[in-house]
C-alpha cells in the first residue's frame, strides 16, 4: 500500500490540513514531507538539482515528525528552495530515541517555472497527532499559511 496523503477541506481559513499514513515510520515521514512540499509547489515543476541531508533524533516520534517537517519549511524560507522529492529512513526506538535520516531534493525557487502554491509559514501544533493504529502509521498537521 506504500505512504499515501490526504488534504483536509475545512479545517480553518489560514491553515493547510492534511492526514498521512505509511506502513513504516520511515514511509509516514515521506507522505507528510510530500504533502508539504504539494502545498508548497506543484512538485512536477521542480528539478531535483540540489540535496539536502535533514539528521535528527527525538526521544518521541511526533516531535520527530514535527522537526522534520518544520525543516523543510525553514530550508524554504532561509535557502529559498523548493523540493520535488523527499526520501526518510526512521530507525528506533533504540537507547530511548528514533533516529532520522532524511534527505530533500530540489532547486531554488523560479516563479518563472515553478508553479508556486501557499507560502507556508509554519508547522503547527493545533491538531497535531501521530499515532499507529492498526499497524498503520498515522499523522494529522495543520500547515499555516
Amino acid at each position: 500500500m506504500g505512504h499515501q496523503f490526504t488534504f483536509l477541506e475545512d479545517v480553518a481559513l489560514a491553515d493547510a490540513a492534511f492526514e498521512a499514513t505509511g506502513d513504516s515510520p520511515s514511509e509516514l515521514f515521506v507522505g507528510a514531507a510530500e504533502a508539504v512540499i504539494e502545498t508548497m509547489v506543484d512538485r512536477q515543476t521542480v528539478s531535483g538539482k540540489l540535496e539536502r541531508a535533514i539528521e535528527r533524533q527525538d526521544e518521541d516520534l511526533g516531535t520527530l515528525l514535527f522537526d522534520w517537517l518544520s525543516d523543510i519549511v525553514y530550508l524554504k524560507d532561509a535557502e529559498g528552495l523548493v523540493f520535488r522529492e523527499a526520501a526518510a529512513t526512521v530507525e528506533g526506538p533504540r537507547d530511548g530515541k528514533w533516529r532520522l535520516r532524511g534527505r530533500v531534493t530540489g532547486e531554488t525557487i523560479n516563479p518563472d517555472r515553478h508553479e508556486l502554491r501557499a507560502d507556508v509559514k509554519a508547522v503547527t501544533k493545533h491538531l497535531y497527532e501521530v499515532s499507529q493504529k492498526n499497524g498503520r502509521w498515522y499523522a494529522r498537521v495543520v500547515l499555516d499559511i
